[in-house]
Formats: structure tokens, sequence, C-alpha cells
């Protein structure tokens, strides 16, 4: 059963955001949640609705969520802010970075850069990611638990 796929942006990702949930609901056959923004508002906040698929994540740690904003670096910082969740920051290069994010890390959020890539390459990096698998090496599940049990 195919994980489901949680989206949530603010502004500087809400078209891409947008065509990235009909694809993976249309084309590829996951159950998508939009968690926001719902209208696109430039004077919105990203954690407002980061936290909402960041928090459905840290609930249920193997459904998968994608989160854009201008960079990705913001809404990478907020949603490694909760229990579980492994978000991993994507905005263009090398593929292979994102083969490895779910494969060494088992990362179960995607987040983009909307301002540095199109479309098609957005496409490719979700399919890529959610195609991907965690290998289950003990070396990784076992760097996973060290992160998971760090506390401030």
């Amino acid at each position: 059963m195919k994980p489901t796929v949680y989206f949530a942006t603010d502004h500087a990702g809400f078209v891409l955001k947008n065509s990235l949930l009909a694809y993976v609901r249309d084309e590829l056959g996951y159950t998508v949640v939009d968690c926001g923004a719902i209208v696109e508002d430039s004077a919105d906040d990203y954690p407002d609705y980061i936290s909402i698929a960041a928090g459905k994540i840290a609930k249920s740690p193997n459904d998968k969520a994608v989160i854009l904003g201008g960079s990705g670096q913001g809404e990478a910082m907020v949603a490694n802010r909760y229990p579980g969740v492994r978000a991993v920051v994507y905005y263009g290069g090398p593929s292979e970075i994102i083969t490895l994010s779910r494969e060494h890390n088992d990362a179960n959020v995607l987040s983009l850069g909307a301002r540095f890539m199109n479309e098609e390459e957005a496409k490719d990096a979700v399919r890529t990611w959610l195609e991907g698998s965690f290998c289950a090496d003990q070396r990784h599940i076992r760097r996973i638990k060290k992160i998971d049990h760090l506390t401030p």
C-alpha cells in the first residue's frame, strides 16, 4: 500500500505545490492531502503550513510529505523540529542526492526550493524520491536511531 503524501507551502511554492499535488495524485496514484496554503497570499508564513504537514508525519512516519518554499531551507528547519521527521532539501543538482536521502536516511519529508527548479525538474525529483526506498543496512538504522534520540 502506498503512503499518503501530504503537501504544504507558503506563497513562494503555491503554484508548484498545486501542480505537484495533482501529478502525485493523478499520475502516480497516491492519496494526497493539501495542508495549505489554500490561497496564494504573499503575506503568509511558511511555518503555519509546514507545521501541519510535519505534524502528520510525526504521527505517521511511514507516510510522506512534500513541502515547498522559496529555497526549501526554512521549511526543512520547521519540519525537522518534529520527532521522527527527517526532512531533506533539494533545489536541483544530481538526482542521486534524492535517491540517497531515501536509501541511507529514510527521509520522510522532501523540501523543495521552488525558486530554483522548474515544474518538470520538481516532478522528476518527487517521483524519484517517492519511488526510492530505505536500504535498511544496520549502519543506517543505527544512525537514524541516534538522530531520533537527540535532545537539546
